[in-house]
């Protein structure tokens, strides 16, 4: 006598495909998020991303996006499985089983597929991230700092994202079984998807709630900082994007139902378009996200062009070979010994300037923050003593650069970059200049600003103006500002090297401080009785990383050294090594999200096609020529795969656009931001390449269930 357990297994081994495609979708959709995790919360990438820095939001950012597509994916994939367990469970039910008997069933199976699939993709998850990073560091550069570590706690995410999926399979079952009407459930997995009527306004005023989305979504964090002046909690600008979303949604609804061509060829793709409507729910929800994975996955990809050709035309646009300054109080190479360490690497210099510079007080707006119930708001300040800044006399800068600048007594201009912009950073005004030393004060006008990017951040000053308010300074509060070119920069890396080393050997404790160090906040903040967070023994509590001699090869060091040198061909040909933990991160998470996208659009693509396998059969018999069936199924897969592509790619790409036109002072596309957006256009390529590969792959497999497999 066959028992009940005994048929419900032979019948789960006859439907072994289905519990392959569930299982399969749970175990990539944790392995991609543990290697994911495992990566973000690496100690290795955490030394290197600073505390509320841009990278890290941008690597929390494609996380949650991440997170949110492999859970729909997961969904989709469980709401698949129950539509076609659905007739099963019905059968068994009409014959006589008890729902309880059924549930009890079904519940361990689901408890053991979760259990199996995502324990293997969390046990398989680090062991992936550390094969990508392994493959990254023999092929493009390996260095000290990019031995890969990994947090255990970074599993607690993957255990909770596991836990996810295993409640939503127990929860979607039970509610399979609960249903009152068993015909219902015995008939669920006959039942299409349709859409409804989708107007056609639906296309133009997408388009019109995606742009207004975002522009809300990029523009409302200024207004609340800078109208409002309150800082809004984590997470709070996000809302703002959900009119993109939602346009995002109803130009995939446009594009399924009724298409971008109105009346010609409408009858050309009919049996296509139709199918897809009658799939339309499932489909549509699918590219919408394969759309968000494709701009997060260019959103990262994004950024190693970006820094690549922007860095790489900086250092080429350099005026100066070879730059550095120090305070007085250390004893560095001066220009005989620099000279005497260049014959011995072959290095001949051709033009040395070394002026004098000075640290000074200076006057400013303080932001005073204040906690409240709706978050910390702030109120703006005069300081007649805020921070201190380097100051250059005009002969001095003149000698720097080359030119015959001639300030009015009582005047000061800050130094911005060749663009002009301050980058957020610097505003290059000041009115009342303190000398830290004797306490003598200066009242200035801003004059306007000079552009010379390796000066960037310091003022110049009249030159009587600057003999009058240095004097009196220690070597502590003065500084020395070299420039020197060389006859082979190209050929000089031995060299550059040779004098970076010195330089770091020869430099003193005092000046082993991280970039953002300034010695009057410090001053300042010793007089209030308040730590400051910018000190050394500080900078780890903080969340920076501690600026340390004996890592002077690192990229915590080379970025955030304070007294960093410029040297063109050190810069160049260590920009890789320097770069490496940013770049081989974002790749990382390009990879893990393109990964997603393929995976998603392969699995939906083959689930159209077996849904669709007994309609082309039926075609086929009333004399459908192969190719013209073949033409059929690409219209349905060209729209899984050409829509959530074109849409993402191109949203991605003006979205950031509009990022590096906006962020500049004054606003518009620099020639560094030029050249990554051309290179980013190049990355477009490749991928796009790659995608149509997965296509064509899909499309052959597709075609033989539906055709050749009828």
């Amino acid at each position: 006598m066959t028992t009940f357990s005994q048929l419900y297994a032979r019948l789960r081994r006859k439907d072994w495909r289905q519990y392959a495609l569930l299982a399969g979708c749970c175990f990539f959709s944790v392995l991609l998020l543990t290697a994911y995790v495992c990566m973000m919360r690496s100690p290795t990438i955490l030394s290197v991303l600073p505390e509320g820095g841009d990278s890290r939001k941008q690597v929390m950012m494609i996380f949650a996006l991440t997170v949110i597509g492999c859970g729909v994916f997961t969904l989709y994939a469980s709401g698949l499985f129950f539509r076609q367990k659905s007739r099963q469970l019905g059968l068994f039910l009409a014959l006589g089983a008890t729902r309880r008997q059924v549930a009890g069933a079904l519940t361990r199976e689901l408890a053991l597929l979760a259990l199996v699939s995502c324990g293997a993709g969390a046990l398989l998850g680090a062991p992936l991230a550390w094969g990508i990073w392994q493959v990254f560091r023999a092929a493009v550069v390996d260095t000290q700092e990019m031995a890969l570590t990994f947090d255990s706690r970074a599993y607690l995410l993957a255990l909770g994202f596991s836990l996810f999926v295993l409640g939503a399979l127990l929860l979607l079952g039970r509610r399979s079984i609960r249903r009152t009407n068993i015909m219902d459930i015995v008939q669920e997995s006959h039942q299409s998807e349709p859409i409804r009527r989708v107007p056609r306004w639906y296309g133009p005023v997408g388009i019109l709630l995606l742009i207004a989305g975002g522009a809300l979504g990029y523009g409302m964090p200024t207004f609340f900082i800078q109208v409002l002046r309150w800082y809004p909690p984590d997470g709070l600008g996000a809302v703002f994007y959900l009119p993109a979303l939602a346009g995002l949604y109803m130009i995939l609804l446009h594009t399924v139902v009724n298409g971008w061509r109105r009346k010609r060829n409408q009858y050309k793709n009919l049996i296509a378009t139709s199918m897809m409507q009658f799939q339309g729910r499932q489909t549509v929800r699918n590219m919408l996200v394969m759309t968000v994975l494709v701009a997060g996955a260019y959103f990262a990809s994004f950024y190693i062009p970006m820094l690549g050709a922007g860095a790489a035309l900086g250092y080429e646009t350099r005026p100066v070979d070879y730059a550095y300054h120090w305070r007085a109080d250390q004893d560095l190479p001066q220009r005989q010994e620099t000279e005497e360490l260049a014959g011995a690497y072959g290095v001949t210099i051709t033009r040395w300037v070394q002026t004098p510079a000075a640290v000074l007080g200076v006057d400013g707006i303080a932001h005073l923050e204040t906690e409240g119930a709706l978050g910390v708001t702030y109120t703006e300040e005069y300081r007649p003593l805020l921070t201190s800044a380097v100051f250059l006399s005009e002969s001095a800068y003149n000698a720097l650069t080359r030119q015959n600048l001639d300030l009015a007594p009582g005047t000061i201009a800050g130094i911005v970059d060749d663009d002009g912009s301050g980058n957020g950073m610097f505003g290059g005004e000041a009115t009342r200049l303190t000398n830290m030393v004797t306490g003598q004060v200066l009242e200035v006008t801003p004059a306007e600003p000079l552009c010379y990017t390796m000066l960037f951040g310091r003022f110049v000053l009249d030159d009587g103006d600057y003999e009058r308010i240095t004097q009196g300074l220690t070597d502590r509060w003065r500084e020395n500002q070299v420039f020197f070119n060389v006859a082979d920069c190209d050929g000089s890396y031995e060299f550059a090297k040779a004098l970076f080393h010195t330089i770091v050997a020869r430099s003193g404790p005092e000046v082993e401080q991280f970039d953002a160090y300034d010695q009057v906040e410090e001053i300042l903040a010793c007089q209030a009785g308040e730590p400051y967070p910018y000190a050394r023994e500080n900078l780890a509590s903080a969340g920076y990383e501690v600026i340390d001699y004996d890592q002077m090869d690192s990229s915590s060091f080379r970025l955030a050294w304070k007294y960093m040198p410029q040297f063109r061909v050190l810069d160049q040909t260590d920009f890789v090594k320097t770069m490496a933990v940013y770049l081989m991160l974002f790749v990382f998470i390009a990879i893990v999200c393109f990964a997603a996208v393929f995976v998603i659009a392969f699995t939906r693509c083959m689930t159209l096609a077996f849904t669709s396998a007994e309609v082309y059969e039926n075609l086929r018999r009333l004399g459908a020529s192969r190719a013209y069936l073949c033409q059929s199924v690409r219209g349905q897969v060209r729209r899984v795969f050409c829509t959530p592509a074109l849409v993402g790619t191109s949203l991605i790409y003006a979205f950031y656009a509009m990022i590096l036109y906006f962020n500049g002072d004054p606003a518009g596309i620099t020639a560094g931001e030029g050249a990554g957006l051309a290179a980013c256009l190049g990355v477009i390529a490749g991928v796009s390449l790659l995608l149509y590969g997965v296509y064509r792959l899909t499309l052959r497999k597709a075609c033989q269930v539906t055709i050749d497999g009828a």
